[in-house]
């Protein structure tokens, strides 16, 4: 069971698209389920109309999904019955701490409100780390490895203006609906160790992890909405989805060229060929063309 997870806080891009591809061509390869859920957790950086422009690009593209989709707008209790629950226990607690504070310990919680007492209403939720080293062996980029305490230290599941972290989310999710395999870009491999911490807290299965190379721009920026990365058009669906396989190290026959996306599709699951992914954090989109 895969899926894909886009954030409606713009419209999809090529980027976008070669995430979509790969967690779809590695569930539909082995017979597995694809499910889409939309991760609207922050409702201020949300475009208008986005959420149906993304999934309308997908359906024009050829994709299919499996199940309803999954909104985590409607799923706030879910994750607020979580929350109170560690907080009852003692291992979430509330932090006041400013940006501005923080700013000397280089990302790295210090634990400066862990045992202050703090009333959760109008401040930050945070879980308390382990200290304890987490690694798992990703299907591309290989063995991963992050010491909790020393590298993270206590994080955010809820923020101070009330919105859930993606961090809690996606764990509670993925878990809910019974997640297997994730397939996502290499920005998000170090925030796997965190992830994992949180599911032996809630006695969650752990997916296997596929982290796909980001496609940057020449300046290395990565593409993405805050870089006003091109939104996919619908009559480019055939040459963008052939661009994004070879970006994937897959390689597609030339005929293809003439093929609907449903046929290139179709072409792809049947080849799919994970270890051809290239093994890199970063591929700049100038090489791929």
């Amino acid at each position: 069971i895969g899926r894909f997870a886009p954030t409606p806080s713009g419209y999809l891009h090529f980027g976008s698209l070669v995430a979509a591809l790969a967690s779809y061509l590695d569930a539909r390869a082995v017979g597995g389920q694809w499910l889409m859920r939309m991760e609207d957790l922050d409702p201020p950086r949300e475009v208008a109309g986005a959420q149906a422009a993304i999934l309308n690009t997908l359906e024009r593209y050829g994709f299919e999904w499996d199940g309803q989709l999954v909104t985590q707008s409607e799923r706030h209790d879910a994750y607020q019955d979580i929350i109170n629950r560690w907080f009852s226990h003692g291992l979430a607690y509330a932090c006041t701490c400013s940006r501005k504070q923080l700013e000397p310990f280089n990302g790295v919680y210090p634990g400066l409100c862990r045992n202050a007492g703090h009333s959760p209403e109008n401040a930050a939720i945070r879980i308390r780390g382990a200290e304890l080293q987490y690694r798992f062996e990703d299907r591309v980029q290989g063995l991963f490895q992050q010491h909790l305490g020393n590298e993270v230290g206590d994080f955010v599941i809820r923020r101070r203006d009330g919105f859930f972290a993606y961090q809690l989310a996606v764990v509670i999710d993925d878990a809910m609906q019974g997640v297997t395999d994730i397939v996502r870009g290499a920005d998000l491999l170090d925030s796997t160790p965190r992830q994992l911490y949180l599911q032996e807290l809630l006695a969650a299965s752990q997916p296997r992890y596929l982290h796909i190379p980001l496609i940057t721009q020449p300046d290395g920026n990565k593409l993405g909405k805050s870089y006003r990365s091109p939104p996919l058009e619908a009559d480019q669906a055939t040459p963008l989805l052939l661009r994004a396989l070879r970006a994937l190290g897959q390689a597609p026959e030339s005929a293809l060229a003439y093929g609907t996306p449903e046929e290139v599709l179709k072409w792809a699951i049947e080849r799919w060929n994970v270890s051809a992914i290239p093994r890199v954090r970063n591929l700049e989109e100038a090489c791929i063309d």
